[in-house]
């Protein structure tokens, strides 16, 4: 049942115009930024040849593209997560899915995976657009995926956040403000110190983006990942009656 709802929430998002249009509008904002980071390498590029322990393009251009990469997705994914429970409830679909023999884990599951699959497609078409530099120069591809990964990890924990707030209400609008809000809260704990700054996600996205990946690291996402997960479950299965 996981599969079937996996699917039709991955065919949904994809069929809806305001996908494409959002998906538009990241793949120029990060184009953007890749042109405008290879030119500033470039033009400094003759100086780093003359140091003998000069960066090189992965450090100078790739890694710095994952953290604007991060930063777009954590403003959109509210505006993808809007659409998945608070939606329905507005254009009274949601009555026969709430309804429909199917448990609530499968339900927030299904959906869930939908939009991460999506999700996981733009990250990948970042990515490639970040591997063409290997047609003229080296790329530390281990650094690479190092970001890769924080950045699938840092997107699959906003939108399980973002599926949590539109578990909450039925106004989308209020969905996406208040994801946002909480991620952009979040993120602006990095600014902090000690165990304020181990709650920001960001923190640990830096901490792969620059190579290390750790125990701790995982953890952590997996353990956000599961928590806004199950209060959504919890909070489906109250409003089924504890189905």
């Amino acid at each position: 049942m996981i599969r079937t709802l996996f699917k039709k929430e991955f065919r949904s998002l994809f069929a809806a115009p305001s996908t494409w249009w959002m998906l538009a509008l990241l793949q120029f904002i990060f184009s953007w930024f890749f042109l405008a980071r290879m030119d500033d390498y470039l033009q400094v590029q003759a100086q780093l040849t003359q140091m003998g322990n000069a960066p090189g393009a992965t450090i100078s251009i790739a890694a710095p593209l994952t953290g604007v990469l991060a930063l777009v997705l954590m403003m959109l994914i509210p505006l993808f997560t809007m659409r998945l429970i608070a939606e329905e409830r507005r254009n009274q679909t949601w009555i026969l899915l709430s309804t429909a023999p199917i448990s609530a884990t499968h339900i927030v599951l299904g959906k869930y995976l939908g939009l991460l699959a999506l999700l996981s497609l733009v990250i990948a078409a970042c990515t490639l657009m970040v591997c063409t530099l290997a047609l003229g120069t080296h790329l530390d591809f281990g650094l690479i995926l190092s970001n890769l990964l924080g950045v699938w990890l840092l997107t699959a924990s906003y939108a399980a956040l973002g599926l949590y707030f539109s578990a909450l209400t039925r106004q989308p609008i209020v969905a996406a403000f208040g994801a946002l809000a909480v991620s952009f809260g979040l993120w602006m704990l990095d600014t902090g110190s000690g165990a304020m700054r181990a709650l920001s996600p960001n923190a640990h996205f830096e901490n792969m983006s620059s190579g290390l990946i750790s125990t701790a690291n995982l953890a952590y996402f997996a353990l956000f990942i599961a928590v806004f997960l199950s209060l959504s479950i919890r909070l489906i299965r109250h409003e089924r009656g504890g189905k």
